[in-house]
């Protein structure tokens, strides 16, 4: 019995095909790139605000990319204060600059934002009750940092937010009793 071996060309395809589907999968996947330890700080250390302060001892996973980008790339928006005094922590990574919370204005987690790249750029925003809102990019939310100082002894934002000024929320007709998380979609402008 004779055994037909591929030719090495149609053999080097098959493989190239092969190594081209492993990497396309892992492409589309994104895993936790390290983790953060919460360290243990005294209650003026930390920005309290909605229970965000990293527990001493716990583990959180660190990113350094969100999931992929679609049309229609789904993701938790959440709230901000794009102020000086507000909830960020300091000005705004893009600009320099702090931001009216009646400015349309959102920070993306750290894969998203992906080295400024969309900085200043218009993102879509839509939520399920139809409506859609253009907001800037102006900040990163660190997905790869955190439980420290610099970030307020946070812990280090998911890899699939959208941090969103009230002025968003506002223009997508939430009511003022549901802010602070949605699910959305959103897609550049």
């Amino acid at each position: 019995m004779k055994i037909n071996f591929p030719s090495k060309a149609s053999f080097l395809f098959l493989v190239f095909l092969f190594l081209t589907n492993c990497l396309n999968i892992e492409a589309q996947t994104c895993r936790p790139s390290g983790g953060v330890k919460g360290e243990k700080t005294t209650s003026s250390h930390c920005n309290e605000e909605d229970d965000l302060c990293c527990v001493p001892g716990k583990v959180y996973p660190t990113y350094k990319c969100s999931p992929p980008l679609s049309s229609h790339t789904k993701a938790y928006l959440t709230l901000n204060s794009f102020e000086k005094g507000g909830d960020g922590n300091g000005p705004s990574k893009c600009d320099n600059q702090y931001h009216s919370d009646y400015t349309p204005v959102v920070a993306l987690s750290t894969g998203w934002f992906n080295h400024k790249s969309r900085c200043l750029h218009n993102i879509t925003i839509s939520c399920n009750n139809g409506r859609s809102v253009e907001a800037m990019v102006v900040d990163e939310c660190d997905s790869s940092m955190g439980c420290d100082k610099d970030n307020d002894y946070q812990p280090p934002c998911a890899n699939n937010i959208v941090v969103a000024s009230m002025a968003v929320w506002k223009a997508l007709g939430i009511p003022m009793t549901q802010w602070g998380w949605l699910d959305i979609t959103w897609s550049d402008a």
